[in-house]
């Protein structure tokens, strides 16, 4: 793992040696490992590794560049620039990256493939370039401000350069509604993330400039299903390849669906004492280890499963919310902790099936169009009669979100895989509501770009752009750096996406399966139990245990947690006591709620975590106390 802070004073600053900050000021925590500044003294970055393949100076000592990830395609690129006449003192992905960007300047960035973050501080023009991978598997955060640019691997390392640790409000009503704060905002006030696909250009003392270099649109061909079948196998065994490091211990989550299996059966090949690893719950229907257990068999993998309690669930959440760093509503964070946990007994590097369903066409909504499409010959008067009945049916009755949908464009109410609350219902409880924030406001410009898509194509669009690196590989990268595991997902390559980006519909949804043609490429790869098997996500029993187990722990939080200038805590309580009499399920709602108040609790309220166990990379092996800052 490797973690890393950079300091880029604007000239205006009082002193540079002191990395652009006043005696006032506070500063980052500076990391143990090494420390690099430019010639000029101008800028200054530090990793956690106590070597230098992660940070360079290069072209006699103009260009200062940081990295951190994995560039598949270094054996072409070497070949490439030694034709332009490029000598190599090693095969670092550093050394490659530094002798592209010589050779191509910004175009650089598109000729990488793999996951990364990357920053370059040019001090003869005193310009800053950074750039994020295509599908965001690497965060980095920034802190622009009048002083300084300050970014980092890990938002910790900002959070004593933010005055007060202000929440910021639009970002934590779009919370309530994403369950995960949508990029590029931030939870708090004035941090933020580059977004997946960008990089920026930063000149001192001039505005912070983003340029998008990879948009991954849809261009659906009509073609022979067995060319596509081949072509399939051949990307993912290619890319599943490319993923796997020779000089670490390789291993992968098994949950027992299509996209883990296929990615388990093609790693065995070149990973022939592979091991595998999944989690469940000892409550009927909430557990995939036996499917996972029987896959591992048929795959021929040495397979490893642990049992989740509802205890340990919950004395888990402040610490795996400190890893998050942000508030995160989905329940399958806290499994995928366990699971890495347990995966860090057996390997470095875990592969997973990130990215299938979003460019393959998996989730079950993305079919939506198929029971939607009667509404497309009713008149748009009778729609909208038909819409505003729909209204004042009372929640819970069945027919109400059908009829609803119907009758609403797709821009209108669709942001992602998940939608939590409701903007009426947002209103009713939360303190700050801002009728200019509405979530419509994230997803109108992506709508935008796609108004001649397929409906399940505009779908797989928006959560691409939000839902994937906003939920899917935050919590997925988080999970795993919190055990010293690298994480490597072979479908979120852009090499697979070529190759799923051209598939048409009636190749992603054939009846009432999706992923079609992904399954039929996995045919004779994967055990047959799993081909059809329909998709069931990661289940997470918090409907159950929030009327049972977590009830005490729910009411003491809403009761104990300091976060009252935001919410209306009797709207929540009126929430569980629904839940708790069987009335409606609020679940989810109350989960996206209750994580807030962990999250405020760790990093805002003036409440102590003490985390024993020993600490990993970022965190550089030291018992660390949270409290407030």
């Amino acid at each position: 793992m490797f973690g890393y802070v950079g300091i880029l004073p604007n000239e205006s600053s009082e002193n540079t040696l002191d990395y652009g900050f006043s005696e006032n000021k506070k500063r980052p925590p500076m990391l143990e490992g090494l420390s690099v500044q430019d010639e000029t003294n101008s800028a200054m970055f530090q990793s956690d590794l106590k070597s230098n393949s992660q940070i360079i100076l290069f072209d006699h000592g103009r260009y200062l560049l940081i990295f951190n990830g994995n560039i598949l395609n270094k054996e072409s690129l070497i070949k490439k620039l030694k034709n332009r006449g490029y000598c190599f003192r090693s095969k670092s992905d550093t050394e490659v990256i530094a002798s592209l960007f010589l050779e191509q300047g910004l175009d650089a960035f598109l000729d990488l493939r793999g996951m990364f973050t990357i920053v370059i501080w040019d001090s003869k023009t005193k310009t800053t370039y950074g750039v994020r991978d295509p599908f965001g598997i690497k965060p980095i955060y920034l802190l622009d401000n009048e002083e300084s640019l300050v970014f980092a691997s890990e938002k910790k390392k900002l959070l004593t350069l933010v005055n007060s640790h202000t929440v910021n409000k639009v970002a934590l009503q779009q919370y309530f509604s994403f369950q995960y704060v949508p990029q590029p905002r931030d939870i708090v006030e004035g941090i933020q993330q580059l977004e997946p696909g960008h990089y920026f250009i930063k000149p001192t003392n001039k505005p912070l400039r983003k340029i998008r270099y990879f948009n991954p649109t849809f261009n659906p061909v009509k073609s022979n299903q067995n060319l596509i079948v081949n072509r399939i196998q051949e990307v993912l065994v290619d890319s599943v390849k490319q993923h796997i490091m020779n000089d670490v211990k390789v291993g992968a989550f098994l949950s027992g669906g299509i996209d883990s299996s296929f990615i388990t059966a093609i790693a065995k090949d070149f990973v022939p004492d592979l091991t595998t690893i999944s989690v469940g719950f000892d409550i009927e229907g909430y557990s995939e280890i036996p499917l996972a257990e029987k896959t591992a068999e048929s795959i021929g993998v040495d397979h490893h499963s642990y049992i989740v309690t509802p205890e340990e669930f919950v004395e888990s959440l402040p610490r795996i919310i400190w890893h998050l760093e942000d508030p995160l509503a989905d329940p399958a964070c806290i499994p995928l902790y366990f699971a890495s946990k347990e995966a860090s007994k057996y390997m470095n590097v875990v592969l997973s099936g990130e990215g299938a369903d979003e460019l393959f066409g998996g989730y079950n909504i993305y079919r939506e169009y198929l029971s939607l499409r009667y509404f497309n010959y009713i008149p748009s008067l009778l729609l909208d009669f038909i819409n505003r009945l729909a209204k004042i049916i009372p929640e819970g009755i069945k027919g109400k979100s059908f009829l609803e949908r119907g009758t609403t464009p797709l821009e209108n109410r669709y942001i992602g895989n998940a939608k939590i609350f409701e903007e009426q219902e947002k209103q009713l409880f939360l303190k700050n509501y801002d009728l200019q924030h509405t979530y419509t406001n994230i997803t109108k410009e992506l709508f935008n770009q796609i108004k001649d898509y397929h409906p399940s194509e505009q779908m797989q669009y928006i959560d691409i752009n939000t839902w994937l690196s906003g939920d899917i590989l935050l919590k997925a990268n988080k999970m795993t750096n919190a055990h010293s595991l690298e994480l490597r997902s072979p479908f979120l390559d852009k090499e697979v996406f070529q190759v799923a980006r051209n598939i048409s519909i009636d190749c992603k949804y054939h009846n009432k399966t999706t992923k079609y043609i992904l399954r039929k490429a996995a045919e004779g790869i994967v055990p047959d139990h799993v081909i059809h098997r329909p998709k069931l996500g990661f289940p997470v029993p918090i409907k159950h245990w929030l009327r049972n187990e977590l009830y005490e722990w729910a009411k003491t939080l809403i009761d104990e947690s300091n976060v009252d200038e935001f919410i209306n805590k009797e709207y929540v309580k009126s929430l569980l006591a629904q839940h708790i009499n069987l009335r409606a399920d609020h679940s989810r709602k109350l989960w996206t709620v209750l994580m807030f108040m962990v999250w405020h609790q760790v990093f805002v309220e003036d409440k102590c975590l003490t985390i024993n166990e020993p600490m990993h990379n970022n965190d550089l092996g030291r018992k660390t106390i949270l409290r407030n800052r």
